[in-house]
């Protein structure tokens, strides 16, 4: 089964430009849940003041963690937020190192040695937790396939930080495409190398974006690689406010389109899950929704057609 990681509630809410009421978040986290999501990103622990959208997260993971089986997914770029989310109960810290020093700087407010660093202080934070209060800590390489700002990161680059946030303590590293630089061939070569330094069990899952159109072909390229694990957002909200021109996030709807009709399992029911973005764009009027499965409608009879075999990619 691939996993679909929902992350919306933090990527595509920390793009707008107004605050979405807290029980509209509550309503679209519990509703996703319902259609099968299994992990959520509910929001990130950060300084308020930059980004506003994010001061009701404590309260979301609150929310959250009365889902029943739902793993709660929260993003931190330091040692507080870590601290903060641990205490609220999240079961996963996500913490941006951006494969740039540029955007890093402008993200964080960290070079990569002290991001290293930051990253070798949570997870002594962690470890000092009680045994069932030792959240998992999944790195994502921001930027891993280009920057708006530097441009070509290169592959060394992303290597040597997975290697070295490895040795600081992460559970795992992501490559994320933050600024929709990534192409197929890019993502093939870039995971394989990182697998190659780390471990393949080490790095599991990528963050993609739709900003040139490559976003499911990229997420085709990873699977094809051993990943199993996928970010979008529902409607295709999000972008980084820290990078020029980081458009949305691939389209969660989509996605789980795709994979059905390749005959890959993610537990998501997409019929449930258009009901959600009908309701969440009901909720966020003027919100940017994208996305083409919603609007075209599946094709005729599409639970009843013939699929391919995952595993060798033949018909019946």
């Amino acid at each position: 089964m691939i996993m679909i990681s929902e992350v919306g509630p933090r990527d595509g809410v920390q793009s707008l430009d107004f605050l979405v009421d807290l029980d509209i978040k509550k309503r679209w986290i519990a509703a996703e849940a319902a259609a099968g999501v299994h992990e959520i990103e509910v929001g990130s622990f950060v300084n308020f003041k930059r980004l506003p959208q994010m001061q009701d997260t404590a309260a979301l993971v609150e929310f959250a963690l009365t889902i029943p089986g739902l793993d709660v997914a929260v993003l931190v770029p330091n040692l507080r937020g870590a601290q903060a989310a641990v205490e609220a109960g999240a079961h996963k810290l996500s913490i941006p190192v951006s494969a740039s020093e540029t955007h890093s700087v402008r993200n964080v407010n960290r070079t990569h040695d002290q991001m290293v660093e930051e990253v070798r202080s949570i997870r002594a934070f962690v470890d000092a937790q009680p045994a069932d209060a030792r959240t998992s800590i999944e790195v994502g390489i921001a930027t891993a396939f280009g920057c708006t700002i530097e441009g070509h990161v290169p592959e060394k680059t992303i290597v040597d930080l997975a290697e070295r946030l490895m040795a600081a303590g992460a559970s795992e590293v992501g490559l994320s495409d933050t600024t929709g630089y990534a192409d197929p061939a890019m993502i093939r070569n870039r995971i394989k190398a990182v697998q190659a330094a780390v471990g393949a069990d080490n790095i599991t899952g990528v963050h993609l974006h739709n900003t040139r159109g490559l976003g499911l072909t990229n997420a085709l390229a990873a699977l094809e690689c051993g990943l199993t694990t996928l970010d979008a957002s529902l409607g295709g909200l999000g972008g980084c406010p820290f990078a020029p021109g980081a458009s949305g996030n691939i389209v969660t709807e989509d996605l789980v389109f795709m994979l059905d009709a390749m005959g890959i399992e993610t537990g998501i029911d997409l019929a449930a899950l258009i009901e959600v973005r009908k309701k969440l764009a009901s909720d966020m009027p003027g919100s940017p929704i994208y996305g083409f499965v919603a609007d075209a409608g599946v094709p005729l009879d599409f639970s009843q057609l013939v699929k391919p075999d995952p595993a060798t990619g033949t018909y019946a």
